[in-house]
């Protein structure tokens, strides 16, 4: 069995087992170098995932409703979001933007087929932008979306499995609200000393640790695709 069979076949078994009930699925999926980083210092976007990781990205989008990335993500590499390097249904797209500050010519702004959700704490007269849906929510105390609002109202509007790709800051406060259900990681054979994809989580205890048990890896051409469920050091030490 490979890759292609053996990560979706694990990750619908476990979805089916492990509904949250009141919010989505969480799959948090991204690319990164041996030494974490995800984009130079700049914040310069990278290419770092192979041809074939690359067509595991889209086939693991087709089993998802939704893919949520930040504006961040929008604003440097402006995303498509959609399987085009695989058979299936592209999933629904939605941005985290506090602010509206998606551009006018993002290409998310201008897909046929699906009008693109941004979830935002920003009150302005943004109601009315073709090719895109602007839904309020509530702000954390950072003045950013509340995941947990935002995570309840997709539920509600049908986006029980949530596929989640970056940036660095989404991909932090993903790790920190608890609410990351699998972990599909593609590690590249590159050292680039740059941005990395995780930031300061702000643990303050060992039993608050967090690691894949068990952990699932294959090789892909040069990548090497790490994936798995999330348990805490004192889940794992009362076992």
């Amino acid at each position: 069995m490979n890759v292609h069979q053996e990560l979706p076949s694990w990750l619908l078994n476990f979805q089916q087992q492990n509904t949250p009930g009141n919010r989505p699925f969480v799959t948090l999926s991204y690319a990164q170098s041996l030494d974490g980083s995800i984009a130079l210092n700049d914040r310069e976007p990278l290419v770092l995932s192979g041809a074939e990781s690359l067509r595991l990205t889209h086939q693991l989008r087709s089993l998802h409703d939704g893919i949520l990335v930040g504006i961040g993500t929008v604003l440097s590499d402006d995303p498509q979001l959609t399987v085009r390097h695989w058979d299936g249904e592209s999933p629904q797209p939605i941005i985290l933007d506090s602010q509206c500050r998606i551009p006018a010519a993002a290409r998310l702004r201008h897909r046929a087929e699906k009008s693109t959700w941004v979830l935002t704490t920003s009150e302005a007269g943004w109601q009315n932008i073709e090719g895109i849906e602007i839904h309020p929510m509530q702000a954390d105390e950072h003045g950013r979306v509340c995941l947990n609002h935002a995570l309840e109202f997709l539920y509600g509007r049908g986006i029980k499995r949530l596929m989640v790709e970056g940036g660095a800051q989404v991909i932090t406060s993903f790790l920190k609200a608890g609410v990351v259900d699998a972990l599909v990681l593609t590690i590249c054979p590159r050292m680039i000393g740059g941005y990395k994809a995780v930031q300061d989580l702000d643990l303050t205890s060992t039993s608050r640790l967090v690691r894949l048990q068990p952990m699932h890896s294959a090789r892909l051409d040069e990548d090497i695709v790490v994936w798995g469920h999330f348990a805490t050091e004192a889940c794992l030490e009362s076992l």
